[in-house]
C-alpha cells in the first residue's frame, strides 16, 4: 500500500474516533506490522508540526489521538466553551500523585501514605476519570487496585508514567510548597 494512502488513513481513523486509538487497533485497520505503523504515525506527527498545521498527533501510552495544537485554544474556545471542572482540592491531588507514582494501589495503601482517610478523594478521581480500579489485590478481602487513565496522561500532557519526573527530585521548602528540583544540593 502506497505510503501517502497509509497516511490518510490514520488520519480519517483519528479524526472520526475523537478519541485515543491504540497501535493494536490501527494495526488491525491498516494490515500494518506495528513497528513500521508508530514509524508511519511519528512522521506524519513530524509533518504536522513542521508545516504549522492547526492539529497535531498526540501519543498517550500505546494509543494515538488527533488534537488541536494548544496555540489555537483561544479560536476553539470562541465555538467549543471549555468544560468547566472543579479544581481539584490539595487532598485530591496528593491521592492522584499517590496512585500515579505508586500504581496499581489500594486504598488502604494511599491512606497509610497519607495517614487520613481518602476515600472522597479516591471517590471523586474516579468520578472524574482521572483514575479507574483495575482489578483486586490478591490478599483477604481483595481489596480495588487503582491505577491512573489515559484520561489522566492527557489532561497533564504526558505520553506515559514513565514520563513523570522521578520523586526524588521533589523539594519541600519550609513553607511545605513542593517544587522540582535540578536534583543538585
Amino acid at each position: 500500500m502506497e505510503i501517502h494512502k497509509i497516511e490518510g488513513i490514520i488520519e480519517a481513523v483519528l479524526f472520526a474516533a475523537g478519541d485515543a486509538i491504540s497501535v493494536d487497533k490501527l494495526s488491525d485497520i491498516t494490515k500494518i506490522d506495528k513497528p513500521t505503523l508508530q514509524s508511519i504515525i511519528t512522521r506524519l506527527a513530524d509533518k504536522y508540526d513542521t508545516e504549522k498545521r492547526g492539529i497535531k498527533i498526540i501519543k498517550i501510552g500505546d494509543k494515538y489521538q488527533m488534537a488541536t495544537k494548544d496555540e489555537f485554544s483561544e479560536y476553539i474556545q470562541k465555538i467549543v466553551p471549555p468544560q468547566k471542572r472543579n479544581p481539584l482540592s490539595n487532598a485530591t491531588l496528593e491521592v492522584l500523585a499517590i496512585v500515579a507514582y505508586k500504581q496499581p494501589v489500594t486504598r488502604s495503601t494511599i491512606e497509610k501514605i497519607r495517614g487520613v482517610n481518602s476515600d472522597n478523594s479516591v471517590t471523586r478521581l474516579v468520578e472524574i476519570g482521572l483514575i479507574e480500579e483495575t482489578g483486586k489485590l490478591n490478599a483477604p478481602g481483595r481489596p480495588a487496585l487503582f491505577c491512573t487513565t489515559d484520561d489522566f496522561l492527557r489532561s497533564f500532557a504526558i505520553e506515559s508514567i514513565s514520563s513523570l519526573p522521578p520523586i526524588d527530585g521533589f523539594i519541600i521548602d519550609d513553607d511545605g510548597q513542593t517544587t522540582l528540583g535540578s536534583g543538585e544540593d
